[in-house]
């Protein structure tokens, strides 16, 4: 299993708050250096697949990239779903949390954690 860096563009972008708030939840659960940040999707959710956010270790499959100073586990698979996205972090009176802003994204549920291509 390889644990270089992919030098190409990462397929996800984080908005100034969220990778302030991933670096904040990093910290509080003291995790170590091999935990990176895993983004990718999985089959579920009311519009055909949901998004995964959280930490994690390395897997078989997996390309690593650095995205504003945190290490980002993502399967090669998933980068065809992914590509384009932003992550953005919100935290108002009406809604706390991430939102993925995904330009591939066909259709999207009204939560916004699932979608379908």
């Amino acid at each position: 299993m390889s644990t270089a860096v992919d030098t190409a563009p990462a397929p996800v972008t984080f908005t100034e708050g969220a990778a302030r708030e991933l670096i904040k939840l990093k910290d509080q659960q003291e995790l170590s250096d091999d935990f990176g940040l895993r983004v990718g999707v999985e089959g579920g959710g009311c519009s055909g697949m949901s998004y995964v956010l959280g930490f994690d270790q390395m897997k078989e499959g997996d390309k690593i990239f650095m995205i504003d100073g945190i290490k980002v586990y993502m399967h090669k698979a998933h980068g065809m779903y992914l590509a384009g996205m932003q992550i953005d972090f919100q935290d108002g009176l009406n809604s706390r949390g991430f939102v993925f802003n995904n330009p591939n994204a066909a259709s999207s549920c009204g939560c916004g954690s699932s979608f379908s291509v």
